[in-house]
């Protein structure tokens, strides 16, 4: 892949993560309820899925998806039942005190990773937007050592943006004021969720 070509897949991988959609949504979801470690563990966590879904497509595994229609609904019914899923426990979450520390334990930075991956890899969708957009990128002499390298900057730049969301997020007045209007953040994102978990099925 010629430096040309790199930049072009650079570009097309920071226009797809800044891309409004679930993510996003989880991101300052769980930023809000447990921090800057909870939302960068799941900004990791959505990145492994995004550069997954980028191996996938450069050794032409997501091809199968898109030709298979049984497949493809299962994974999308799938991803719509994870979003209903969070979308109603954002909608019955309690009040949180905002005075109260945000203490972020090992378990709960496994289930923001954890959280992160499935956003990404229960979104079909995500496999058809490779597979339009890198379509430049893989051809029939594409390489294992090529793949990686599309998985490595793709996931890479996912993650460091969703990161840097989860930081600015995070930050003393910014996380205060959310914490502050935490109950309805709650309400907002599981009606967006609840909302694109009904999308993702129509």
């Amino acid at each position: 892949m010629d430096l040309s070509s790199y930049l072009a897949l650079v570009a097309i991988a920071f226009m797809g993560a800044v891309s409004p959609g679930p993510s996003l949504a989880l991101i300052i979801r769980n930023t809000v309820q447990g921090g800057k470690g909870y939302g960068v563990a799941t900004a990791l966590g959505h990145g492994f899925g995004v550069g997954v879904y980028a191996l996938l497509t450069a050794v032409g595994l997501s091809l199968l998806l898109s030709s298979s229609p049984l497949l493809f609904d299962l994974i999308r019914y799938t991803g719509a039942a994870f979003l209903a899923y969070l979308g109603v426990k954002s909608l019955m979450a309690k009040p949180a005190d905002p005075n109260a520390p945000l203490l972020l334990h090992q378990s709960k930075g496994h289930k923001g990773a954890a959280e992160g991956f499935l956003i990404a890899f229960l979104n079909p969708h995500l496999a058809l937007f490779f597979i339009a957009l890198f379509s430049q990128f893989v051809h029939s002499d594409t390489d294992l050592g090529q793949a990686l390298l599309m998985m490595f900057t793709v996931g890479t730049i996912d993650a460091l943006w969703y990161c840097l969301v989860a930081v600015l997020l995070s930050t003393g007045p910014v996380l205060a004021w959310l914490r502050l209007k935490g109950h309805w953040i709650d309400r907002i994102s599981g009606v967006v969720l609840l909302a694109l978990a009904i999308k993702a099925i129509l």
